[in-house]
């Protein structure tokens, strides 16, 4: 570990410090649940499912964009990955080096905002999980009572929300524990579901699974153009976790187990979920008649209180496993960047927590009514270039160097202060491929690029970068 000799309050707190060596503790399994847990959504299932059927697309095709889609942003989080490995520092701390010591504030903003609202909107889709037992068990009624939520959905979304607080704030081991719970806990009740299912569906499945597969109509574009398509959705899906895998990686023993961790967690856990997704689509259309392609669904349709019970906790920990690595980290790290000495990881958890649960109470009533997805997507858009600069910054023009005591200084002359904290030449290249990346979003005459706009953007980001900064090694 590098001690830090010279700590700045004002970029310095204990949470963003170098991890010790006796802290980290992670190994590939860690890694594996990391990605379980990402992948294991329920949006993520029906995201899966409906890949299979929306473009029109051979089946064999459909899984060879997924997996090359996998070994893509395992590529990705490995490049990511490794300068927290080996330096054992967040990504708001890494984004210093090539965004400056404060410029790095402004994308560790940006992603805490993305983060929260999805931890919010997360937290809520949790509580809906909670709220079918309850109401499975007792009976309760679904008539909204407040805010379009019923009395047992309040009850469930207060539950969930404590119990999200409690996981945090007895720090970041209790967390690492229930991920490894829970990446294999909703395996065991997806392979369950999708047992119950094709017991049900019986010689009909395969005949459906080969409709499936022999593609459904022609494809959007032509069958070049939706294999690129599905690839790009992929990749866009699990673009927040890529850029601050260091929040994770930085627990590590070595690289060597982040590489085995992403290898077997991202593509093993993609193609496995993949798998799953496809026999259950297609033995609910064997079994009721009909495509489903969300859980929640199925498992009203079985109308089995032993299955709504397993699938009611499947759901539940599958959800807040995603929003602990997905939407709790992040922003607590995020927010801790952002006022070293007034926030530290407990307080950017309770910041992300507290504003989480007032969008989950607003959720049906307001927040679901008012078009803010463009928003959001829009944020996420900036994150993209922001993600080719740090690469080419960190490998191609500092050359894998960092001087970590500078990281933490605000002295006028330090490597990583530039103009005043801020590294103009980052922030124009970020502007400008941030420009083509948030058009994707609004612009209808690049609507066909949306699926590309995260992996262009980071590209064009790191271009732009590499061309204005290429020879101003450090």
């Amino acid at each position: 570990m590098t001690e830090i000799t010279r700590k700045d309050p004002r970029l310095y707190n204990s949470d963003l410090a170098p991890t010790p060596p006796n802290q980290k503790t992670w190994g590939w399994f860690e890694i594996f649940n990391v990605w379980a847990n990402d992948v294991q959504s329920l949006f993520g299932y029906t995201l899966a499912a409906s890949l299979f059927l929306a473009y029109g697309l051979n089946g064999w095709a459909v899984f060879a964009a997924i997996i090359l889609a996998g070994f893509f942003i395992m590529w990705l989080v490995n490049l990511s990955g490794s300068p927290s490995v080996k330096h054992g520092i967040p990504y708001p701390v890494f984004a210093r080096a090539s965004m400056g010591v404060i410029g790095a504030n402004f994308p560790a903003m940006v992603r805490g905002v993305v983060a929260i609202f999805w931890y919010g909107a997360q937290t809520y889709f949790a509580s809906t999980a909670v709220d079918l037992l309850v109401r499975s068990l007792t009976g309760a009624s679904s008539a909204p009572a407040l805010l379009g939520m019923s009395a047992s959905g309040w009850f469930s979304l207060v539950l969930v929300a404590a119990f999200q607080v409690w996981l945090f704030w007895n720090g970041i081991d209790p967390i690492r524990r229930f991920l490894n719970f829970a990446g294999p806990a909703v395996y065991a009740v997806m392979l369950v579901l999708m047992a119950v299912i094709w017991f049900q569906a019986g010689g009909g499945l395969l005949a459906e699974v080969g409709d499936i597969f022999s593609g459904r109509g022609n494809a959007s574009g032509g069958a070049l153009a939706a294999f690129f398509a599905i690839f790009g959705t992929m990749v866009a899906y699990f673009a927040a976790v890529v850029i601050n895998f260091g929040d994770f990686s930085r627990f590590v023993k070595s690289e060597a187990e982040m590489r085995k961790g992403n290898l077997f967690g991202l593509v093993g856990n993609i193609i496995l979920f993949s798998f799953i997704a496809l026999i259950v689509t297609a033995g609910s259309v064997a079994v009721f008649g009909e495509t489903l392609t969300e859980p929640t669904q199925m498992v009203e349709r079985v109308d089995s209180l032993p299955l709504t019970i397993v699938a009611a906790f499947a759901f539940f920990t599958a959800t807040v496993g995603i929003n602990m690595v997905a939407n709790f980290i992040p922003p607590a790290y995020d927010l801790a960047n952002l006022a070293p000495r007034k926030i530290n990881f407990r307080g950017g958890g309770m910041i992300t927590a507290l504003a989480g649960f007032v969008l989950a109470v607003l959720w049906v009533s307001v927040v679901s009514k008012m078009g803010v997805f463009p928003f959001v997507n829009t944020l996420g858009a900036i994150l993209a270039p922001v993600y080719g600069i740090m690469i080419v910054d960190y490998y191609l023009i500092k050359e894998q160097q960092l001087d970590i005591q500078q990281l933490f200084s605000t002295d006028p002359s330090g490597k990583y202060y530039y103009d005043g904290g801020w590294n103009r030449r980052a922030l124009i290249a970020l502007a400008i491929a941030a420009v083509f990346a948030v058009s994707t979003v609004w612009y209808p005459g690049f609507a066909n690029l949306s699926g590309y706009g995260w992996i262009i953007g980071a590209a064009l980001g790191g271009a732009l970068h590499y061309a204005m900064s290429g020879r101003a090694k450090s």
